[in-house]
């Protein structure tokens, strides 16, 4: 039922933020888990269209002083921070709940616009987001999210890139958070030796699909491992773009980068509830 779903994201999210201290600035007549439970109910349900969540909500009296568009956009922004330390703190206990041990590591592009509209684009600007993807053989403009996720195919982390910069540079911006004992499994996009080295210093074993040049050969089996556990992450993003509409609207980068936050949080809460 959709008012369970609803109820239960919402309790989540009330329980999150209550875990880290967060309260509510007092005057505001809706408090902050109302706020983003819309933002995710936007998300899961309506495309991102949050005039429609807001709309939902209202009518089914689960928040029924939640501002206008605009005053909701004005909190939701004020919440930047708020939501990626959420996305953080929930991916930390799914990781603890993951008995396998195993995670996948991959990227898919998210445009900001059409190619033939770049020259136009205001949200993002420069070379350093012209990306290619590979798998689709196209261009594209605007960055590249990089996902870790569970076997079960739940995000635990999630950092955005520009479009143009190599898998293998963008690894050390995600929070690598893992313990002791923990597999990673990534395409071979992400090779470096060096990072792997590291990885297996900590404890950590980070396994990279070989190339065919590759200097590490793989025995026949672990090439099937890896090609067995790291093909699944393709559906988990099967599953987060199919929650995006044909075009996100956005008024500013940081409402961009919210929106597709929004997405990932909605897909995570989505897989736990």
């Amino acid at each position: 039922m959709l008012p369970d779903k609803v109820i239960a994201i919402y309790c989540f999210s009330d329980d999150l933020l209550k875990s880290i201290g967060h309260k509510t600035k007092e005057g505001c007549r809706t408090t902050d888990a109302e706020i983003i439970t819309t933002a995710l109910i936007s998300a899961l349900l309506f495309k991102g269209n949050q005039s429609v969540a807001i709309s939902y909500m209202r009518s089914h009296n689960m928040a029924p002083l939640l501002p206008k568009k605009s005053g909701f956009t004005k909190r939701l922004h004020g919440l930047c921070e708020l939501l990626w330390m959420l996305f953080q703190q929930l991916g930390h206990l799914i990781k603890q709940l993951n008995v396998s041990h195993r995670y996948m590591l991959d990227s898919f592009p998210l445009a900001v616009c059409q190619n033939i509209r770049i020259p136009h684009c205001k949200l993002l600007r420069g070379e350093a987001f012209r990306g290619f993807c590979a798998s689709k053989q196209q261009y594209f403009y605007g960055v590249k999210v990089q996902v870790i996720t569970t076997e079960g195919g739940i995000p635990v982390e999630v950092c955005f890139v520009p479009g143009a910069e190599h898998d293998a540079e963008a690894i050390a911006q995600l929070l690598w958070d893992f313990e002791k004992g923990d597999q990673i499994y990534e395409d071979s996009a992400y090779t470096s030796y060096l990072f792997e080295d590291m990885a297996k210093a900590a404890g950590i074993e980070v396994l990279t699909a070989r190339k065919s040049n590759a200097k590490r050969k793989d025995e026949p089996y672990v090439a099937y491992l890896k090609n067995h556990y790291r093909k699944r992450i393709e559906t988990v993003f099967s599953g987060i773009t199919n929650l995006f509409p044909k075009a996100m609207h956005c008024v500013t980068t940081t409402g961009f980068f919210i929106k597709a936050l929004l997405f990932l949080m909605a897909y995570q809460f989505d897989k736990i509830i």
